[in-house]
């Protein structure tokens, strides 16, 4: 990708840094290879595209100011096809009108990244109320991939493990921020160059005359072509053949859409993760996402301290649903608990995952504003005593 090992080092700032969460993830998707960013201004989410627009030239990379969302989603798809790492970030209202985009970028298989720094209907306050139309927005049938970082750290993190799941997957991701850990600013330290490790997609070594564009085993993506090269592949929302034709077949169709779809929800071992804390001996969980996550850990600490045994499973991936490492932690648990900033819209997939084992609560907040860890102890605490 880059001439040299030095043009590589230009975007990584190694060291040890105080940053803005928003900064953090345009140094995360500088260090995995993003070289093509286009964006609307949205708060709290202009921070993004202020500080790509100085460094991704510093790099040799483009920035565009689109005139709306409409044009950023489908710039960057255009981009991505045409062989760049590309990003865009909005904020929830901005969401809403990429999702003709999204649905586009999923059926035409095109690896890019999406921040959504979430915000209330209207007001700069935090919430987590899309994380439900980060799955379902789009028209048509697609699984997606969503990262929720609760962290300025997890910010830079979780962009380059977003770039690096879309060009593995050839698939969107969606890094789930939220106005709360955008705007904050944080100890984040960025690895060295050869610490960080970059995926890149994979490009045929069949001629053109060989190449199937949408050709690939079940449950993968397919190999993608370098532009300007002789390869010539017709990119549609519509169902197309295996060489991108326009032809409808039902049966066709079924195999094409089990392949998108399964090439996401098969790979879950690989793509879906967790983190634990204080499950060893527990009896009762919390489950949480996001910036939640940082109460909900202070909460279990109180808890423990006042002898509760209680642990924390903190999602990592929230799309597609960790069904098998919920599942297990359900199995040894009395009681589940899942702590939300919005009217309680995950609860259901944990719910579903954990009833024949054991009982689940929803611990919800829309305020604008995160649990405190008292709010998130009380719950537990009475929850305990209701039983």
């Amino acid at each position: 990708m880059y001439s040299n090992q030095s043009e590589y080092e230009k975007r990584v700032k190694t060291g040890v840094h105080f940053m803005l969460g928003n900064y953090a993830v345009v140094e995360g998707a500088l260090a995995a290879g993003c070289s093509y960013f286009a964006g609307y201004p949205i708060t709290p989410a202009n921070e993004i595209s202020e500080l790509m627009s100085q460094r991704l030239p510093e790099v040799g990379g483009v920035f565009v100011q689109g005139e709306d969302e409409l044009f950023s989603i489908y710039s960057i798809v255009s981009a991505s096809l045409a062989g760049a790492k590309a990003m865009t970030a909005t904020a929830s209202a901005g969401f809403n009108y990429m999702q003709e985009g999204i649905g586009y970028a999923c059926a035409t298989e095109a690896p890019i990244v999406i921040v959504d720094v979430q915000r209330c209907r209207g007001e700069n306050f935090a919430t987590q109320a899309d994380v439900m139309q980060m799955r379902w927005g789009a028209s048509g049938d697609y699984e997606m991939i969503c990262l929720a970082p609760s962290s300025a750290q997890e910010l830079f993190d979780y962009t380059i493990l977003g770039f690096n799941l879309a060009e593995k997957y050839r698939n969107p991701v969606i890094i789930m921020s939220e106005t709360t850990i955008a705007l904050m600013r944080e100890r984040v330290e960025i690895p060295s160059v050869e610490d960080i490790e970059i995926i890149n997609r994979k490009y045929t070594n069949l001629s053109p005359n060989q190449y199937l564009p949408f050709k690939a085993s079940l449950n993968s993506p397919p190999e993608m072509a370098p532009l300007g090269k002789g390869y010539h592949t017709l990119y549609t929302l519509n169902y197309h053949n295996e060489d991108g034709s326009i032809d409808w077949d039902a049966d066709g169709y079924d195999r094409l859409y089990k392949r998108i779809t399964g090439k996401i929800r098969e790979n879950r071992k690989d793509i879906c993760k967790t983190e634990s804390f204080f499950l060893e001996d527990a009896e009762e969980v919390v489950i949480a996402y996001g910036s939640e996550v940082r109460p909900a850990l202070d909460a279990i600490v109180m808890a423990r301290n006042d002898g509760l045994k209680i642990g924390l499973l903190k999602l990592i991936t929230v799309w597609p649903v960790a069904e098998e490492q919920i599942r297990e932690v359900a199995k040894n648990m009395k009681k589940v608990y899942v702590v939300e900033m919005n009217i309680g819209k995950y609860y259901r997939e944990v719910e579903r995952l954990c009833v024949p084992f054991c009982s689940v609560e929803a611990i919800t907040k829309n305020q604008g504003i995160i649990h405190t860890k008292e709010e998130i102890f009380n719950a537990i605490n009475g929850g305990i005593h209701d039983r």
